[in-house]
């Protein structure tokens, strides 16, 4: 029978008895694993099991991702990828910026520099559980920067780092012809030079007023929030002739939601857990290139 289905398994502590319960998951849920392979580096291990399953309806996929994801083992996450996706002859990455393509929250570096880190660590943490308007607590988080030097942008920069396997992502889903966006509720004074860097496709994010070499406390035009995000998922997609169901995208918070679910993976990177409870699969170890096993990429 053929597979119409993956289930990409990996994790630092990926153990024979590990892999055991997932395929008796499988079994119980009725997918048979018509494949196996192995895979991974000195990281963390990766096992791909083909499976076949009839009548693969979203309710049924969402049903085995449900019954797989409950019963894992700690430090062992399973993806269940549609093959049409892992096959696919080009695809589109997408993904939030802070503590998904880098590992900090940019406001939280900017606003240390206000001497108000802690302040805004909270608010920030509250907007990614869900508990804010995104919109509202951005401005409420950078009007605490106003008075600032415009220098404080070019230390923060200095200062950013990507996630750990991030760079060798995006080159990876580069040289296989496929696209790659990021978009971002942070900055563009940051991410502009880490989306050329890295040779970003398409990448946008929120824009800092700066008046007179210091920043305004204020930012121009529209907020990149959690609508914005569904919304250049589906415009870049389009513009490369990707069909949905044959992106990927990428994050950790609530305001990532709407892009998680509307691609044809949504995956939560160390995420919140109201992102983790929704998403089609989960990374829950540092290291951002698991997207590339996930994707067969």
């Amino acid at each position: 029978m053929t597979s119409n289905l993956a289930a990409v398994s990996y994790g630092v502590n990926l153990s024979p008895e590990s892999l055991d319960n997932v395929r008796k998951v499988l079994a119980d849920a009725g997918a048979e694993v018509s494949s196996e392979s192995q895979s991974g580096d000195h990281r963390f291990g990766v096992h791909t099991a083909g499976l076949a399953v009839d009548a693969i309806t979203p309710e049924a996929l969402t049903s085995i991702r449900r019954r797989v994801a409950e019963a894992a083992d700690a430090g062992v996450d399973t993806a269940i990828v549609p093959e049409d996706l892992r096959q696919a002859p080009r695809k589109l990455l997408i993904m939030d910026v802070d503590s998904t393509l880098i590992q900090q929250e940019v406001i939280e570096l900017l606003a240390a520099y206000a001497g108000k880190r802690d302040e805004v660590a909270a608010v920030t943490e509250a907007a990614m559980r869900g508990e804010l308007d995104f919109a509202q607590s951005l401005y409420a988080r950078v009007e605490v920067l106003a008075g600032l030097p415009a220098a404080v942008v070019d230390s923060v920069r200095a200062e950013v780092r990507l996630s750990l396997g991030a760079a060798e992502l995006v080159a990876a889903f580069k040289e296989a012809g496929h696209a790659v966006a990021v978009v971002s509720g942070g900055f563009n004074q940051i991410l502009g030079p880490i989306a050329e860097e890295l040779g970003l496709d398409y990448w946008i994010a929120n824009e800092l007023e700066i008046v007179d070499g210091a920043l305004t406390g204020r930012v121009l035009g529209d907020v990149i929030d959690r609508a914005a995000k569904e919304k250049y998922l589906r415009k870049w997609a389009a513009a490369e002739g990707i069909d949905l169901q044959h992106t990927i995208a990428v994050g950790d918070g609530a305001n990532d939601l709407d892009m998680l679910g509307a691609a044809g993976i949504g995956v939560a990177f160390n995420a919140k857990p109201a992102v983790r409870a929704v998403a089609d699969a989960v990374i829950n170890m540092p290291y951002l290139d698991a997207v590339r096993h996930i994707a067969n990429v």
